[in-house]
């Protein structure tokens, strides 16, 4: 599959896969997660290339790797341009302003993330030093905010220079079957959060909510909703991948968002690629 170059129109743009290698004493798991013992840059490159995925943004798994992002960093070095690179910080780090100023200067870099975990609050000044330093270096922040929603809104509304971007349909999402009986409870509170033009949505892992088989119809109905609130210029296609590993494949992942009837041609070019270049000022180009 030839890569897509700057000059070709809406290359196709995973918003959040994962790399990583097999647990060994040099880079130590913080912990396993279900799936494969390993999926490394190169099988997540023949993946993309089985189904015509330019590019992905790579998020250094935080579950393994917690604020390590060195194997991101060599999967990029072994295949430049396919990837964004986006690692979590932590915000107990006093230093993390200076933390995030070095990681904006690095080759491949496109943003942090940060886990709401724990009970935080909108003043909690290491996630606003964070969001701050987001903001002067040009990095989207990705938040993983399920069951804390309306605290990403007031850290939204505080840091308003900050691009935000909600992973995972801002929905708890399973790592293996079933799909939560009521996947879409919080839909109500993600869609608040569409009031803050700061706040842009990933809507990765979706498929994973789904009761049903591929292609996933039931999703689609409050896709829909969010998709109206936000705006498709805010809403970001991608799969998780490989925390979806035990749910579907790869390819179920793409072609859900291919041949369904529910989006234009417009629609699908904006959510699966166009949104995240402009958002991320980011696309895959060729090196190889």
């Amino acid at each position: 599959m030839a890569v897509a170059s700057p000059t070709d129109p809406t290359p196709t743009i995973d918003s959040q896969v994962h790399a990583y290698e097999r647990d060994h004493p040099e880079r130590p798991w913080s912990r396993k997660l279900p799936g494969p013992s390993e999926v490394t840059g190169d099988d997540m490159v023949a993946a993309m290339d089985a189904v015509g995925v330019d590019g992905a943004l790579l998020v250094s798994p935080w579950t393994i790797y917690r604020f390590d992002a060195s194997y991101a960093l060599e999967v990029y070095a072994r295949h430049p341009g396919r990837f964004g690179l986006i690692k979590p910080f932590d915000p107990r780090v006093e230093t993390v302003s200076d933390e995030i100023a070095e990681w904006a200067a690095t080759p491949g870099v496109v943003g942090a993330r940060i886990m709401l975990m724990g009970d935080p609050t909108a003043d909690d000044p290491g996630l606003n030093r964070i969001l701050a330093a987001g903001a002067r270096h040009g990095l989207p922040v990705n938040v993983l905010c399920w069951g804390k929603l309306p605290l990403l809104g007031e850290l939204a509304r505080r840091n308003p220079n900050t691009q935000l971007v909600v992973d995972h349909v801002g929905l708890r999402q399973p790592f293996e079957p079933p799909a939560p009986p009521e996947p879409f409870a919080d839909l109500g509170k993600v869609i608040a959060l569409a009031e803050h033009d700061n706040v842009a949505i990933k809507i990765s892992g979706a498929c994973t909510l789904s009761h049903e088989s591929f292609p996933y119809a039931d999703i689609w109905e409050p896709l829909g909703q969010i998709f109206e609130a936000y705006g498709f210029e805010r809403c970001l296609w991608g799969t998780d991948w490989t925390r979806a590993v035990e749910l579907l494949t790869y390819e179920q992942g793409v072609e859900a968002f291919r041949v369904t009837d529910q989006l234009s041609d417009p629609e699908r070019a904006a959510l699966m690629g166009g949104s995240l270049a402009r958002i991320y000022n980011w696309s895959p180009t060729v090196t190889r």
